[in-house]
């Protein structure tokens, strides 16, 4: 395993991105932020990239942030030292809008506990395969903060309000298989890295520009009537009927053959 906080391969037509630093369950660092976006840089700037996977060295996925590089040393201006709102504002928010803009479909393989920022992250890619010792824990309430790096947003989104309540306000932690069973994640499987690049592979031999717009329309759903809706809908559709996998998606229906999809 490399030296770097972010470990970076490419297998195929999809990219593997694994969190190093299993010493510390992954939890992150400013210095481990940059070299996530650097990772997410380097998949973006090859095109042969067309599926992206997130997972954690060890035995955790993510603990969030560590809480090691907080200035908590008494003395004067401890208050303003000890503010999270800062490395929010400079990493955690720009690591989230990254990882929900990604030119891309996105697979968090879970492999150990994804806590705080950690469950956001996961919960920022498109879809999740967990491992049956895998769970999620909101952590924040336990020190006195809120869930971010989108977790309120994304906690409501996939469960609900009820359950993102209880589990936000209680810090409980939840299980893998609970965690399928309320649509958190897509699955559980033993070897979630595995999972991951087996559906990433399929993902990345589909058209990936009607993925990511298909990504584009659910997420933002919510927010418009069904008349918008349908509008964004008609409008998405016409961008991509200009495209070359809709004209070969076609075709290869018509001649009874695998469509040989690009991308493009």
């Amino acid at each position: 395993m490399s030296d770097t906080t972010v470990v970076y391969e490419e297998r195929g037509a999809v990219a593997l991105l694994t969190l190093n630093r299993p010493e510390a369950l992954n939890s992150f660092t400013r210095a481990m932020h940059r070299d996530l976006w650097a990772a997410l840089d380097r998949a973006e700037a090859n095109a042969a990239v067309r599926a992206l996977v997130i997972t954690g060295a060890g035995r955790g996925f993510c603990a969030g942030a560590d809480l090691a590089e907080f200035d908590f040393e008494p003395g004067p201006d401890l208050v303003q030292r000890a503010d999270p709102g800062p490395v929010i504002e400079q990493a955690f928010n720009p690591t989230a809008r990254r990882l929900m803009a990604l030119r891309m479909p996105t697979i968090a393989a879970v492999n150990g506990v994804a806590a705080g920022a950690g469950a956001s992250m996961a919960m920022c890619c498109d879809i999740a395969i967990a491992a049956p010792n895998a769970s999620f824990i909101q952590a924040f309430s336990k020190i006195g903060l809120i869930p971010d790096a989108g977790g309120s947003w994304l906690l409501v989104e996939r469960l609900g309000l009820a359950r993102a309540m209880a589990l936000a306000m209680t810090g409980d932690k939840l299980p893998a298989q609970q965690a399928k069973d309320w649509g958190m994640v897509w699955d559980v499987a033993e070897d979630c890295v595995a999972s991951a690049l087996a559906l990433a592979d399929k993902l990345a031999a589909m058209p990936t520009k009607a993925l990511v717009a298909t990504r584009g329309l659910l997420r933002d759903a919510s927010t418009r009537s069904f008349t918008q809706q349908l509008d964004a809908e008609r409008d998405t559709q016409s961008a991509l009927g200009k495209t070359h996998d809709y004209i070969e998606g076609v075709m290869a229906f018509r001649e009874k053959r695998p469509a040989r999809f690009k991308g493009e």
